[in-house]
């Protein structure tokens, strides 16, 4: 629940020789998998903006993760997992996080948040947990400089979005209530090429696997220590953001 905790955590595991992991499974989660391969694939140009949400709009379940001394919220429930994902992407710490909390049903800890991460090279990443949420939003946004990539949900339903040319002639206004506009006019169906989302073989229990595979001495650790040592950073830095509304620098 604390940089602090976690340090305690590692430290005995060091001095036990006993193995100590964190449960970052979802690294191996399909929808994931295929993002990551859509961002470093070149397909859309210089990535600038990669949204990543998860919905939901039960509120929070009524187990320990709406009680703030057993570590509830959603930054450390669902946060901690999405994080771990944009590190994976983007392979690098982000330089500065600007982060909200919502309270619409627990006051006690966050039912919610959306945190706006900045990485060298202009990329904004957001992450976004939400569980008033009745209408969701997609699960994955990408934008390129060269087109665009929606995965709606984990059943990987969406579509990649490709211009294959500029506009040969001045774009064709379209009709609003107060007037024209060629802003916002649509490309033509020639400049444009739609694809389909892709899939990957991706196995969950190769996570499992690698930890009997530690245990028996045969492979190292691929949740690393390091690597939730910023995670905490990270939801840490959430929290400063919240609760003094401003951007933290990282």
């Amino acid at each position: 629940m604390s940089s602090e905790v976690l340090e305690e955590m590692i430290e005995a595991s060091n001095r036990t020789g006993q193995l100590f992991t964190v449960h970052q499974n979802r690294r191996w989660d399909e929808d994931f998998r295929v993002a990551d391969q859509i961002v470093k694939s070149g397909d859309l140009g210089r990535v600038f903006s990669i949204q990543s949400r998860v919905h939901g709009s039960r509120g929070i379940p009524g187990d320990w993760r709406n009680t703030k001394e057993h570590g509830g919220g959603m930054v450390l429930d669902w946060g901690v997992h999405l994080l771990d994902q944009m590190n994976m992407m983007m392979g690098k710490m982000p330089k500065t996080v600007y982060a909200t909390l919502s309270n619409v049903t627990n006051e006690e800890v966050d039912d919610g948040f959306t945190a706006m991460f900045t990485f060298d090279g202009g990329v904004v990443f957001t992450v976004e947990v939400g569980t008033s949420n009745f209408i969701n939003l997609p699960r994955w946004y990408i934008q390129g400089l060269n087109g665009t990539a929606e995965i709606t949900d984990w059943d990987l339903s969406g579509k990649i979005v490709i211009a294959t040319a500029d506009e040969e002639h001045d774009a064709v206004p379209i009709v609003t209530a107060a007037g024209l506009t060629k802003t916002m006019a649509p490309r033509t169906p020639e400049t444009i090429k739609e694809l389909p989302i892709p899939r990957i073989d991706t196995d969950i229990k190769d996570y499992y696997r690698n930890i009997a595979k530690v245990v028996n001495g045969e492979e190292k650790q691929i949740v690393t220590h390091d690597q939730q040592r910023e995670l905490m950073h990270l939801m840490e830095a959430i929290f400063e953001s919240a609760e003094g509304n401003k951007v933290v620098t990282l």
